[in-house]
């Protein structure tokens, strides 16, 4: 029996092995991993980045790299995700609007552990999506 039962968990990936262990953690929350739902957020490109004044790349292909990526690395792991999703925008916004747009009933996010001072000067996403998320935030510290 599991110990918190959801039926859909959200989960951010931001390709760090931290993040992977929050995924390990998350996959034993569900009973089918249809029910987990990855999640990775891109940054939104400035209109002075060279790769947009170039035209040489655009949010279509960064999420489409961003999701193949995201596929290999679940599959070295042996996961099989059906729901890959990837955002733009600030991460702790993205993710805590993404599971409210699912419905979802736990985020499992990975916590960094910034030292004080960068914390305190950018904050940190785990705690963003604590504060805006709608349903319960599971934070796994390293």
């Amino acid at each position: 029996m599991k110990w918190l039962h959801c039926d859909i968990v959200v989960v951010p990936i931001d390709f760090s092995d931290d993040s992977f262990a929050a995924l390990e953690t998350a996959a034993e929350m569900v009973d089918d991993p249809a029910h987990l739902h990855v999640v990775h957020v891109l940054p939104i490109l400035e209109p002075t980045d060279p790769g947009i004044i170039w035209a040489t790349i655009d949010d279509e292909s960064r999420s489409q790299h961003a999701r193949e990526a995201m596929q290999a690395r679940l599959e070295e792991r042996g996961h099989q995700i059906a729901q890959l999703v990837v955002r733009f925008g600030d991460p702790g916004h993205e993710i805590a609007q993404y599971a409210e747009e699912v419905e979802a009933g736990l985020v499992v996010v990975s916590s960094h552990g910034q030292s004080a001072i960068r914390h305190l000067l950018i904050g940190s996403v785990a705690e963003r999506v604590v504060r805006l998320a709608h349903c319960p935030v599971l934070v796994l510290k390293k």
